[in-house]
């Protein structure tokens, strides 16, 4: 039996474009971001007894994966090419463009308009990204020190150097500057796309941060003002 579902919630995150999102949530847990509940399940009873968990899954759509539909090989973006079974990554272009992601709970806010407001950490969430449900995370049954990770494991600790000059670091609220500097320790380009001394932009929070790679370093040589940024949603 077919069964459609509907979003529960939305995110609001830094993230405000698929360039530079984290490839897994928990890479930079020192993003925060809130979940805003839609009218109908805006209810605090609905979350009654979740400020004693620290960390949550959530189940969201790839709302912006246009044409997506079933393809039964594809290749993640790490691993040069090299095709995979679509079931065995989490490639976007699923059948049913669903996103499993684990986050922490760090409080919960009382917006006098949008009701109960999770205030999360670590998520690889678009802004404005559906979210289907929320589940509690729950350590001794989801966590498995033990398995195997197959090829993702090659590149669990992959990073990269920055260089962010003082003077442009300067540009960004310093709350955040953590988060955006662990985003591009993570190098937001895709294996067959590095080219050094390409000028590339990330559009994070309300700016536009454009870097390029030198002697296998990113180097931030901009920090401007994103396009609408301040603006009223």
């Amino acid at each position: 039996m077919e069964k459609t579902i509907r979003p529960i919630a939305r995110i609001r995150s830094d993230y405000k474009e698929k360039f530079g999102i984290p490839r897994q949530s928990g890479l930079v847990p020192e993003a925060e971001a809130e979940i805003v509940f839609e009218t109908a399940f805006r209810s605090r009873e609905a979350l009654r007894g979740i400020e004693e968990f620290t960390h949550l899954w959530l189940i969201w759509g790839f709302s912006e994966i246009k044409n997506a539909g079933f393809r039964a090989t594809v290749k993640p973006p790490r691993l040069d090419g090299e095709k995979k079974g679509v079931f065995a990554t989490r490639s976007p272009y699923r059948p049913n463009g669903l996103g499993l992601s684990s986050v922490s709970l760090l409080s919960i806010g009382e917006d006098a308009k949008e009701g109960p407001v999770l205030h999360v950490a670590g998520a690889d969430l678009l802004d404005g990204t559906p979210i289907y449900d929320i589940k509690p995370y729950i350590p001794y049954a989801d966590s498995h020190p033990e398995a195997s990770g197959s090829y993702s494991d090659r590149h669990r600790d992959d990073r990269v150097a920055v260089h962010f000059p003082e003077e442009l670091l300067a540009k960004i609220p310093p709350g955040k500057r953590g988060a955006l500097r662990k985003l591009l320790s993570l190098d937001p380009r895709g294996s067959y796309e590095k080219l050094p001394g390409r000028v590339y932009g990330l559009h994070f929070a309300d700016y536009e941060v454009r870097f390029a790679e030198k002697d296998g370093i990113l180097v931030v040589n901009e920090v401007l003002e994103a396009e609408g940024a301040g603006k009223v949603k």
